[in-house]
């Protein structure tokens, strides 16, 4: 498939996915949302990606919606019938919504935010599984500044992650949040340089790729992101039936012949 507004690219078990609007300091259009599900759904359905990147071109990692396109947004939009998806049964429909799919997708998703994360960048940032952060990084909610509200699930994600006092403050107030500030309330696992952002990003991907099995990676990740849901009982009731699969297998046979024969791990993620 060809891409108008974002690029992709896969470099080994990798998926690259770049917002590409640099001129807009990549502000979201329908055509971009668009692309971007349909891009994170090859790199899901392609049995060669293992871990996929997520970043922008330019200054900006994502702006938030495209201003031009929020001036004339039909009150509807939000739940209009273009954005209506095919129902997967093997997924929770939490995570099927127009924004919050990305917890569905079953490879591990990084975000390497280059810039400014506002918005919709912010809520994309929050429902990848890891971040890391140039620097140059900022981070702002936007919707109050707009006279809008806590959008696509945001006022649930945003406290588990950086807890309700600062859920709180960036909400109500929209005030800027630094990288260094991020760094210190959780909202980011790493803060780096900026020219070291997408090495630190690819060796991350490489290691959830190579050197830790990816169906574990796979399995753990949707464990996590259905806890929430689940008391301890049905969380454990989980682990044991997945731990009965895992023990049968290839990458657990691997992961045991690699550690015996104390060589790299050659795991085919099945």
């Amino acid at each position: 498939m060809s891409y108008k507004e974002i690029t992709y690219e896969v470099d080994g078990h990798t998926a690259i996915i770049t917002f590409n609007r640099p001129d807009r300091m990549n502000a979201l259009t329908k055509v971009l949302e668009g692309e971007l599900y349909e891009a994170m759904r090859a790199a899901d359905l392609d049995d060669n990606v293992r871990a996929i990147i997520l970043t922008g071109n330019g200054r900006a990692f994502c702006a938030g919606m495209d201003m031009d396109e929020l001036e004339v947004l039909p009150p509807d939009d939000i739940s209009a019938r273009e954005w209506m998806r095919p129902y997967d049964m093997n997924r929770r429909a939490d995570y099927q919504a127009r924004y919050s799919y990305f917890p569905g997708v079953s490879k591990p998703v990084i975000s390497a935010i280059n810039g400014a994360a506002a918005g919709l960048g912010l809520i994309f940032a929050l429902y990848s599984d890891f971040r890391i952060a140039s620097e140059k990084a900022a981070f702002v909610t936007a919707f109050v500044m707009r006279g809008l509200i806590a959008e696509h699930g945001i006022s649930w994600i945003l406290p588990r992650v950086v807890g309700h006092a600062h859920a709180m403050d960036m909400l109500l107030t929209s005030r800027k949040v630094k990288a260094d500030e991020a760094l210190s309330m959780g909202l980011v696992h790493q803060v780096v340089e900026p020219d070291a952002l997408m090495e630190e990003a690819r060796a991350l991907a490489n290691k959830l790729s190579q050197q830790v099995s990816p169906r574990s990676v796979r399995i753990m990740k949707r464990q996590l992101w259905e806890a929430p849901y689940q008391t301890l009982g049905e969380a454990i009731t989980q682990a044991n039936e997945e731990m009965f699969l895992s023990i049968q297998s290839e990458d657990f046979t691997e992961g045991v012949a690699h550690f015996q024969e104390k060589r790299p791990p050659n795991f085919s993620g099945k």
